[in-house]
């Protein structure tokens, strides 16, 4: 069984930096790419930026290119999400998801990350 369990998410002031962390187990990690997605109160769940399984492609929503960074550890079963110059609108639950090579996805509980003075 698929388990993913996030952290790392807190509470941090405008322009300071957090990084998620997401632990994978129950799959063979290096077969799934691994995305962050994240939903604010009143919104859809939105992609955050994802990564291929070999860790050669990313990609981000254009809201955070040039401020997050996605990362994988094969080896520790983790995926990572860096992000600085954290602004108010950065505010959500984050998630991680696990997609299978059959396109099955897979999501972990959340973490939430707040963005306030």
């Amino acid at each position: 069984q698929v388990h993913l369990v996030e952290s790392g998410g807190g509470l941090v002031q405008p322009g300071g930096s957090l990084r998620l962390s997401c632990a994978a187990s129950g799959i063979i990690f290096r077969f799934y790419d691994m995305g962050w997605y994240r939903q604010a109160p009143g919104k859809r769940r939105e992609l955050v930026a994802n990564i291929t399984r070999s860790g050669g492609s990313t990609n981000y929503a254009d809201s955070v290119k040039g401020r997050f960074t996605i990362s994988r550890d094969n080896a520790k079963n983790t995926v990572y999400l860096q992000m600085n110059s954290l602004k108010p609108e950065d505010t959500a639950v984050y998630y991680c998801n696990a997609k299978s090579l059959v396109g099955a996805d897979n999501w972990g509980q959340g973490t939430q990350v707040t963005v306030s003075s």
